[in-house]
């Protein structure tokens, strides 16, 4: 007996209904498969069934991107475009409702527009003000915090700094107080002095200009070079 034609109408039985299609979704898939390899044809098929599930064949000749730039080419329809204005639309829309809001809630924070608000919004409202002050005052400590730590460690740098400072300049007064115990420099300006008086006083002259002041010691006697 010849197969009887069944009648195009919904299944009602779900059982039935997803066996019969998971049955053709393969018979599709078969097929197109065929006309890729017989004809050399370019074929894609999506499938979402009535759960949701979502089927698809393409050709491997061919992208799913290639295959859409292909359909855009031959119809003439601009996919990409016209989902990307859609898009835009949306993103305007969307962020001139945010703008407004922020305005609102803007005016309602500096205490205007609360006409309209009833009790539970001005409650509302209120906890969001303390919970922003909070936050604005934990900030705020956290900077002035930041600020005096930044602060002590410039100052304590700046003391290191001093201190190496006089400790190169001991070190340098300790090294001259022992040129002149020996002599050095004495004898130098004596030498200098022998030679006449003017030569003299611009040789001491320009030794007090580079020598710092300082004062020795010996006993009860005190040498100072000025």
């Amino acid at each position: 007996m010849g197969r009887g034609k069944i009648e195009i109408k919904k299944i009602e039985n779900a059982t039935n209904r997803q066996v019969t299609y998971s049955k053709r979704r393969n018979g599709l898939f078969k097929k197109a498969q065929e006309l890729t390899v017989l004809c050399d044809a370019k074929v894609s098929l999506i499938m979402f069934s009535n759960t949701g599930k979502f089927h698809e064949f393409l050709s491997p000749n061919i992208t799913t991107k290639g295959f859409f730039d292909l359909y855009q080419k031959t119809s003439g329809i601009d996919l990409w475009n016209s989902h990307y204005e859609r898009m835009q639309e949306n993103y305007r829309r969307l962020k001139e409702i945010n703008k407004k809001l922020r305005r609102e809630i803007g005016r309602q924070r500096m205490g205007g527009d609360l006409n309209e608000l009833n009790i539970k919004e001005l409650q509302a409202l209120e906890a969001k003000m303390d919970s922003a002050l909070l936050a604005i005052r934990e900030r705020k400590y956290y900077a002035i915090k930041t600020q005096t730590d930044k602060h002590k460690k410039k100052v304590r740098n700046l003391e290191e700094r001093h201190a190496n400072l006089v400790l190169d300049l001991e070190a340098k007064l300790e090294r001259q107080d022992g040129i002149v115990e020996n002599g050095g420099y004495y004898e130098s300006a004596m030498g200098v002095a022998a030679n006449g008086a003017s030569n003299s006083l611009y040789a001491l002259r320009l030794y007090q200009n580079h020598q710092p002041q300082f004062i020795l010691q010996h006993g009860t006697n005190d040498l100072r070079l000025a």
